[in-house]
């Protein structure tokens, strides 16, 4: 039978209709079938290569640069909990229940972020036993320096799981990367004890460069070395300058130094250091361009001389994206400095507990008896040491905001070598 044309419209669209719905249907079955759950990914930053050259041995890792989270769930990002090992197996258990990895994220960092340090409790007992002229009559008898080690020993276990954990986190895979000649750059070498150490300025790497010295044999005593001298004619060798199987195997068998600091003291430190005393590189170098680009109505003579930078100007010069001149490793933060996720440090030690720290560390490398950590400041010897009464007062000449955007700054460093926040306000 022949339909009208007036019917061919309509039997077209209803064809067209019936195909797209059954292939709507076949599509929906698919999607039923399908079994397995969702995979939440942990968070990852962003990957950038060096423009370096990098060392050819599949044995060592490659760190990826640090992106510093800037958002309110990074910040409060991963650090209270007594063992953090604990908070990583529940943050695990989080994500893998969580629609939303965010969320995980979110109340992971509660679980990690607010947990008194465990090791303070140990700083403040090895700063007693060096102000007691018998160790064993502070802790009461026989075996007292074996419970000194052990307690000092679990400090250690306990800065390095922290450190593992943090970096699991931030920057899940770091192991399995290359690593470059730059990020061993910092890195001095001892041969004879077999000790990498990883200078950070402003945490006593002028003491450790004579320690080093007198280690590799330079040297008869850390009283011995001027300061000039234990910074340009050390002749300590960086592992940057060994080739690749070098390098792999220091890595793979050397104890592995990084000692630290309050990172806001630090910086208060090297500014008063570097801007306030008389200093033939910096107040050309970085104090002329800070004063030029920062100050209104700047006089002839400031900006001819460099000095006289306030600490307000170099905060504005460290936070601002296009700085007239580049870093400098005296404020350059640690995560970046050492490459403390790439190394795996076997030894953390803190400029808040320096001595104990690093003569319990000279013992166990085997250091001679008579060689201690020395205990002297011979670069502008009368000036007061930085203190935390002195960091805040400088860091009261800022905005909250600004004090904010420094603890961004530095976020890292608090999260990985767990220091407190230094202001109630910070987030």
């Amino acid at each position: 039978m022949k339909l009208p044309g007036a019917l061919y419209c309509p039997l077209w669209f209803l064809l067209l209709l019936a195909a797209g719905s059954l292939l709507l249907l076949v599509r929906l079955q698919d999607l039923t079938d399908t079994p397995g759950v969702n995979v939440l990914v942990a968070p990852r930053w962003p990957v950038h290569k060096d423009d370096v050259e990098t060392v050819s041995s599949a044995s060592l890792p490659e760190l990826q640069d640090f992106k510093p989270p800037v958002t309110k769930r990074h910040r409060k990002l991963l650090l209270q909990t007594p063992d953090p090992s604990a908070a990583e197996e529940r943050h695990g258990k989080l994500l893998l229940q969580t629609p939303d990895p965010s969320a995980a994220e979110e109340r992971h960092g509660k679980l990690l972020l607010q947990t008194p340090d465990p090791s303070a409790a140990e700083e403040r007992h090895g700063k007693l036993l060096l102000q007691t002229s018998d160790p064993s009559a502070a802790q009461g008898g026989d075996g007292a320096e074996e419970r000194r080690r052990q307690q000092l020993a679990e400090t250690q276990a306990s800065r390095r799981r922290r450190l593992n954990n943090v970096c699991a986190v931030y920057q899940p895979g770091a192991s399995e990367q290359r690593v470059s000649r730059r990020q061993v750059s910092r890195v001095y070498v001892e041969d004879r004890s077999r000790l990498l150490y990883c200078e950070v300025p402003k945490a006593g790497c002028s003491n450790w460069k004579r320690v080093l010295m007198v280690l590799g044999g330079s040297a008869a005593s850390t009283w011995d070395i001027p300061h000039d001298a234990a910074h340009a004619a050390n002749r300590l060798r960086r592992l940057d300058g060994y080739d690749a199987a070098g390098i792999a195997e220091r890595l793979r068998s050397y104890t592995k130094v990084l000692f630290v600091r309050e990172p806001f003291e630090r910086l208060v430190s090297a500014f008063r250091d570097k801007f306030e005393s008389p200093n033939s590189y910096y107040h050309p170098v970085f104090g002329r361009a800070i004063i030029a680009r920062y100050r209104a109505n700047a006089s002839l003579s400031a900006l001819r001389s460099g000095g006289g930078v306030s600490f307000p100007e170099f905060v504005r010069y460290l936070l601002d994206v296009r700085r007239p001149v580049g870093m400098d490793i005296h404020w350059t933060p640690v995560s970046q400095l050492c490459s403390p996720c790439l190394l795996r440090y076997s030894f953390i030690g803190k400029l808040e507990s320096l001595e104990a720290d690093a003569n319990f560390l000279l013992r166990s490398v085997g250091a001679p008896g008579n060689l201690t950590f020395p205990d002297f400041k011979d670069r502008n010897p009368r000036a007061e040491r930085t203190s935390a009464a002195i960091t805040r007062a400088y860091f009261s000449q800022l905005s909250a905001a600004e004090r904010q955007k420094v603890f961004d700054f530095f976020y890292m460093d608090y999260l990985m070598f767990q220091y407190d926040k230094p202001f109630s306000d910070l987030t």
